[in-house]
């Protein structure tokens, strides 16, 4: 038995052609994974000290230790903050924070390009809230006419459909309004900044909030929300998706700080994954008349089509062994469906011009 609302919405998305279905993509040329650095990789060789064995409740109950709190200092020293607090996931930290936070009364301003997870958190929140045009610093200020109460603005430091960065024109208005900056570095961090800390590591006493997300480049799992003792001390009385959560084990947390161990000596593979981008730019150069790519500069890129001719390129790509991901609505909106295709730092000249003779032979 199942219920029959959700056989029709099943039905509906596969006849709309969105329908989703879980595939392994092993021995394939990786262009769809978030692994930037190849960290991921690195790790794989790393053999952890400390005890696998589960953290047995939530931090306020049984899953505290002496070593998570060790890494929650170091992870507050290297992203150059006051506190920091470790979360299971990204999903979860940017769930606590917009859903705990903003109170009834108060306003929260988005992005209307942000990541389901802080869309959820906003479900969540008895904040009132108003999304803005992507980027569009215009729009923003206009919806913040409607504004009362703390006014807190969301956005990303990279966004993770159009690999683009957040206006920085955005950051300079909340600093003259007062206004409350909630920044999601899932993307950004350990691939942008001078050290890899984020797009924004030079304002972190600036920032209100700062989601590090360690599934991406950190090529591990896992995240940390940082700012004041102040932010700290409230997620941790208030947040749900941390007090209701079993706590991870020491296992996992010596992983979380070896891979930024391995992120302080990336230096070589930052500057691998910035020619890799540049040569792919160059490439597109060679094949812009035949295919709409976006704009990007950052290891996020794509192509942009119907939605038949994006299944028909997928598969041509996937006879090649070649990994890639075809991103559907509602993960963008109708219209706006892609390929999208991640570069990094291990890919090879060779990796990409493959790629791209496979693209262009369906002229």
């Amino acid at each position: 038995m199942f219920p029959e609302k959700a056989k029709k919405l099943i039905e509906e998305r596969k006849t709309l052609e969105n329908y989703r279905e879980l595939k392994i993509y092993d021995n394939k040329v990786d262009f769809f994974s978030n692994d930037y650095l190849g960290i991921a990789k690195k790790l794989n060789k790393f053999k952890t000290t400390q005890s696998h064995s589960g953290s047995t409740g939530s931090r306020l109950i049984s899953g505290n230790s002496v070593f998570c709190e060790e890494v929650e200092n170091f992870l507050a020293d290297f992203y150059n903050v006051e506190s920091s607090l470790i979360f299971n996931s990204g999903y979860t930290a940017n769930l606590a924070v917009l859903s705990a936070i903003p109170q009834r009364g108060d306003t929260i301003l988005y992005d209307e390009l942000i990541h389901a997870s802080l869309r959820d958190g906003l479900r969540l929140s008895n904040a009132k809230s108003y999304k803005f045009k992507h980027n569009d610093l215009e729009d923003l200020i206009l919806k913040s006419k409607k504004s009362s109460g703390s006014v807190f603005v969301v956005t990303e430091g990279i966004y993770s459909m159009d690999g683009d960065e957040v206006n920085p024109e955005i950051l300079e208005a909340c600093h003259k309004n007062n206004w409350f900056i909630i920044l999601d570095e899932a993307h950004s961090t350990g691939a942008l900044g001078r050290n890899g800390k984020g797009i924004y590591e030079n304002y972190s006493n600036e920032i209100f909030a700062r989601v590090h997300t360690f599934g991406k480049a950190l090529g591990t799992h896992g995240a940390v929300v940082t700012g004041s003792k102040e932010l700290k001390e409230f997620l941790v009385n208030f947040a749900r998706p941390f007090i209701y959560t079993t706590a991870m084990s020491n296992a996992e947390l010596e992983v979380m700080q070896q891979a930024h161990t391995l992120l302080d000596q990336s230096e070589k593979e930052k500057k691998n994954l910035n020619e890799n981008i540049k040569y792919f730019q160059g490439k597109i150069k060679e094949t812009e008349d035949n295919f709409s790519f976006l704009d990007s500069n950052f290891a996020i890129q794509g192509i942009l089509g119907n939605i038949e001719d994006l299944k028909s390129l997928s598969n041509v790509l996937d006879e090649k062994d070649i990994a890639v991901k075809t991103i559907f609505s509602p993960t963008v909106p109708m219209g706006k469906e892609r390929i999208r295709i991640t570069l990094h730092s291990y890919n090879t000249k060779e990796e990409i011009d493959l790629l791209f003779n496979s693209i262009n032979s369906l002229k």
